[in-house]
């Protein structure tokens, strides 16, 4: 109705998922490319959860379109199935013909399939859409799939798309052995107000539009408090939001014309989904944290230019600017700074428990402290120059390992960890360090996880919290909006 008033070609907020539209801020390009590297890389069931609306479904239909060719998706839209109806939809994936076939057999002959795939140099993936609504015997037939193997390779990958709830359900003691095998959580976080409004315009370029920004700031902090940050309540509101402005001949979005479309929405802040799940924060932010390393590898080494979406480390967040919003979208309350610390000995408690003690051990509503002018205490002179022996990552290696050995410093600033050591990976951030001219001040550091090696990522070394604290706010901006910093502790 209102196409040609605007100059769109289409509607630009359907909230049928359309490829075409899938926008990669906020995490979304960063997970997807997690995603594609995880399936094709790396063994282990992959989890990724979201709040309804925050554009699962989007993301799991970019995924199809993007895996590689010898990647072969299985992919089930219907989580609703029984043990038996779910062997039955994998064998159709497979071209089996297992029609009343026991299910001995079935498991069998999906087996002989997936072998003959596995010689063919192929990978087989079952995509899980809405997995939060599986049975729970159904998720247990899933694991017993994954089991499935020749040798050491694992003949089947799993994906599990599903709303917080999931998370809720591995969590139970029958769960175990299957939540034990999800080795990447991905969390699809809320938009904040200052990405919705590019949100926003992408839509509206993405269906033919051509002119200058028509929402309002007061219009678009409107959309983010109603919407919570969730994309298909956006689309809903802004679709409306068009057709009230389309009514009054205008061109504008404005706050009256929001409004009209709230109430026809019937949406306010009384229905936010997220006010009834604070206690989630904690399990929403660890599973950001596992992922840690991998997104920022996956960027490439010539891209400093541009932003990552992604905020993710193996502690406590830190509120950043990149994700202030959407902590306070989640909690209802505003937020300036939050801050963690991490001991130096905390490498044999697992990265998510450290997460979850550490955040709830500070309640956000009555702990988080305004912000303070930068505190001007000097940094310990520890930094150690790259002496052109040896890659990056050996050389800032061996000073990470003088850094702890000196006793000079205090505390330094984390930025991810890896629970696995890659120096092909850290040679890449490394470099990029290096091209922003803060080489010198990255300190690479061994650690253990669970019993593994793995290894730490440093940023300079200070002679107390408080001067980590103020060289937090001092940091480049780049590490700011892709690293959600903590303390970490050298004593």
């Amino acid at each position: 109705m209102y196409l040609e008033h605007f100059g769109l070609n289409e509607q630009p907020f359907k909230i049928t998922p359309v490829t075409e539209f899938f926008f990669s801020g906020a995490n979304r390009k960063e997970i997807l490319d997690a995603l594609i590297y995880s399936i094709t890389e790396v063994e282990g069931i992959i989890k990724v959860s979201g709040e309804v609306g925050s554009g699962k479904t989007m993301l799991c239909r970019m995924l199809l379109e993007q895996l590689p060719p010898h990647i072969e998706p299985i992919y089930l839209a219907n989580p609703s199935l029984s043990r038996e109806e779910m062997l039955y939809a994998i064998a159709d994936g497979l071209d089996l013909n297992v029609e009343h076939e026991r299910i001995g057999v079935m498991m069998q002959n999906i087996q002989n399939k997936l072998e003959g795939r596995a010689r063919e140099g192929k990978r087989v993936v079952v995509l899980v859409d809405e997995a939060h609504a599986m049975p729970i015997d159904t998720l247990e037939e899933l694991r017993l799939l994954y089991n499935l193997q020749v040798g050491s390779f694992k003949l089947l990958q799993i994906v599990l798309f599903g709303q917080p709830e999931l998370n809720v359900k591995l969590d139970q003691p029958n769960m175990r052995q299957l939540k034990d095998r999800i080795v990447h959580n991905f969390n699809m976080q809320p938009l904040s107000r200052d990405i919705l409004q590019n949100y926003l315009m992408f839509r509206m370029r993405k269906a033919g539009y051509h002119g200058p920004n028509i929402f309002s700031p007061a219009a678009i902090k409107l959309i983010a408090d109603a919407s919570v940050g969730l994309m298909r309540r956006a689309n809903v509101l802004a679709d409306k939001a068009l057709l009230a402005a389309f009514v009054e001949d205008t061109h504008d979005i404005e706050v009256r014309h929001v409004q009209a479309a709230m109430k026809d929405s019937e949406l306010d802040s009384k229905h936010n989904p997220l006010n009834k799940r604070n206690t989630y924060i904690a399990a929403a932010v660890a599973s950001v944290l596992l992922c840690a390393g991998l997104l920022w590898f996956l960027a490439p080494s010539t891209s400093t230019n541009e932003q990552a979406s992604v905020t993710a480390s193996a502690g406590v967040i830190n509120a950043t600017q990149s994700i202030a919003s959407p902590i306070t979208a989640l909690t209802g309350a505003p937020v300036s700074a939050v801050m963690g610390v991490v001991p130096a000995n905390s490498a044999a408690l697992p990265a998510a428990t450290l997460a979850a003690s550490a955040f709830t051990a500070a309640p956000i509503a009555a702990t988080i402290p305004s912000r303070a002018e930068p505190i001007t205490t000097a940094p310990v002179n520890m930094i150690l120059p790259a002496t052109g022996k040896g890659s990056l990552y050996e050389q800032r290696l061996a000073a990470g390992k003088q850094l702890l050995a000196s006793h000079k410093a205090v505390a330094s600033l984390q930025l991810f960890y890896n629970e696995t050591i890659s120096p092909k990976r850290m040679e890449g951030f490394l470099q990029r360090a290096d091209d922003l001219g803060k080489l010198e001040e990255i300190y690479i550091v061994p650690a253990k996880f669970n019993g593994k090696d793995g290894l730490r990522a440093l940023y300079g070394a200070y002679p107390s919290i408080e001067a980590a604290k103020a060289a937090n706010k001092q940091m480049p901006q780049r590490y700011q909006e892709a690293f959600a910093t903590t303390i970490y502790l050298l004593e």
